[in-house]
């Protein structure tokens, strides 16, 4: 073993990346279908923005929260995917302790904001349904702004103790970390201390970010499926429901590989490595990859503005 994966130190210069353990003569295929996830990333979300920036009509709060949604998407994508490829492709493995901390905030903190900003939707779409005459009224764009500040500061804040518990303590053990990217509890567990502290706040940021969230979500729904059932007609409460369709698959495509990723990394001590690591990355990547094929598909207004923008005017 190396020296420096021996010597006593407070804080290392440098941790290494190893990727995916026990897949390493795979990398260069792993790659990618990694790398067309983050082309289909950046062009899926920047069209969004692009859409609903062009578009006077899709000014509203739910394609507002949407624009933040694409945002958190990409800098979520883009804090992790590059440095997943430079291991895969060029076997880059070495990443500075202040980068990695760098990573493993922005990792948490974009993480939580996409939280919140699901719980946004989730309101924007009870005030529609339950309350469609006052909807403009009750969301105004100051409303939207107070609500999406709020959305930002809570996952800036719960997040920037993660970087601060991580620097404190002293790593003696070694600088290898066994993943794709720096979480907090994979460098952490590299400390020869009691990081307790660091656990329980890890524990206690994941029941704000995701019980609260879910609960949350899921108290709003049920409102919003008695106001649908109390329709009069199959078809109102059909067309109702529709609109409801794409908050609901982004919700299950970014809270099921979330939760499972979490509570493995905590009690899932015999799922084999190499598989606990895909499952984080899929909860890194693929969210952001279908977050804006599920909207542009589901909802009329983007794929009609999709559409009009792919397809040559007629003389």
């Amino acid at each position: 073993m190396s020296e420096s994966n021996t010597t006593h130190f407070t804080n290392p210069s440098t941790f290494v990346l190893l990727g995916i353990p026990g897949l390493e003569a795979a990398y260069v295929w792993i790659a990618i279908p990694f790398c067309f996830m983050y082309v289909i990333t950046i062009l899926g979300n920047l069209t969004i923005l692009f859409i609903v920036k062009i578009d006077l009509s899709l000014h509203e709060p739910m394609y507002y929260f949407l624009c933040m949604l694409a945002i958190t998407d990409l800098v979520l994508s883009t804090s992790t995917l590059p440095k997943m490829l430079s291991i895969f492709w060029f076997n880059s493995k070495e990443i500075d302790f202040n980068v990695c901390l760098t990573q493993l905030y922005l990792v948490h903190s974009f993480s939580a904001i996409e939280s919140g900003i699901f719980v946004a939707m989730a309101l924007d779409r009870y005030v529609a349904i339950c309350y469609p005459l006052r909807h403009s009224s009750i969301l105004t764009n100051a409303v939207v702004a107070k609500i999406s500040l709020v959305v930002v500061l809570r996952g800036g804040i719960l997040a920037l103790p993660y970087p601060f518990l991580a620097r404190q303590w002293p790593y003696c053990r070694t600088n290898i970390i066994p993943y794709t990217h720096c979480e907090h509890m994979d460098v952490v567990k590299l400390a020869c201390a009691d990081i307790r502290a660091s656990s329980y706040y890890g524990l206690f940021v994941l029941l704000c970010r995701i019980g609260l969230d879910v609960l949350f979500i899921a108290g709003t729904y049920v409102r919003i499926l008695r106001a649908i059932f109390s329709l009069p007609t199959k078809d109102a409460r059909l067309k109702t429901f529709g609109t409801c369709t794409s908050h609901i698959c982004v919700i299950l495509t970014f809270y099921t590989p979330t939760l499972f990723a979490s509570l493995t990394s905590r009690f899932g001590h015999n799922i084999p490595l190499h598989f606990h690591i895909l499952i984080v990355n899929i909860y890194l990547l693929v969210p952001p990859m279908l977050n804006p094929i599920i909207y542009g598909v589901r909802t009329k207004q983007i794929r009609s503005r999709l559409f009009r923008l792919v397809t040559p005017k007629r003389i």
